[in-house]
């Protein structure tokens, strides 16, 4: 096959929205990663403590709906945050079999480090766009979502 031609097929792959938004991802992600990386915690840590941080503490399953993390896979996200004593569990009193997740002063303390660095990155990935670009962006993603979560519904 010669590479330089590239046909209808390929194009379509490449122009998907699939590949769009990861091509996107890929590029905005880069400066999180390394932001993370250098406080020690992995994106989907980051995800825990980032609803944690907002909401103090949270159940199991409000954390999974929030950051979506599949359940199984929180477990261990939690297990390694735990050690890393930035969150604790905390065993309901009215109902045993639920455990809150909370954030500790060690968690806090890595929210006013971070924060911070995050608001910043985040103004540079607003800063290229128009405010009104930037409402565009987000309203015809929440739209896209939506729909296809509406068309999901209706099919069940």
């Amino acid at each position: 096959m010669n590479d330089s031609i590239i046909n209808q097929n390929t194009i379509d792959f490449i122009t998907s929205l699939p590949m769009v938004l990861h091509r996107t991802l890929d590029a905005i992600m880069p400066p999180y990663r390394d932001l993370f990386q250098e406080f020690g915690v992995t994106e989907q840590q980051w995800r825990v403590l980032r609803v944690l941080w907002e909401q103090r503490h949270l159940t199991s399953s409000q954390i999974s709906n929030l950051t979506l993390l599949p359940a199984p896979s929180l477990v261990g996200i939690l297990d390694r945050l735990e050690n890393k004593g930035l969150v604790t569990r905390l065993r309901s009193k009215s109902d045993r079999r639920q455990v809150h997740i909370a954030i500790t002063l060690k968690g806090q303390e890595l929210q006013e480090k971070v924060m911070p660095r995050v608001q910043s990155i985040q103004e540079l990935n607003k800063k290229n766009f128009s405010t009104e670009d930037w409402i565009q962006i987000n309203s015809i993603l929440n739209k896209f979502l939506s729909t296809l979560k509406e068309g999901r519904s209706h099919a069940k």
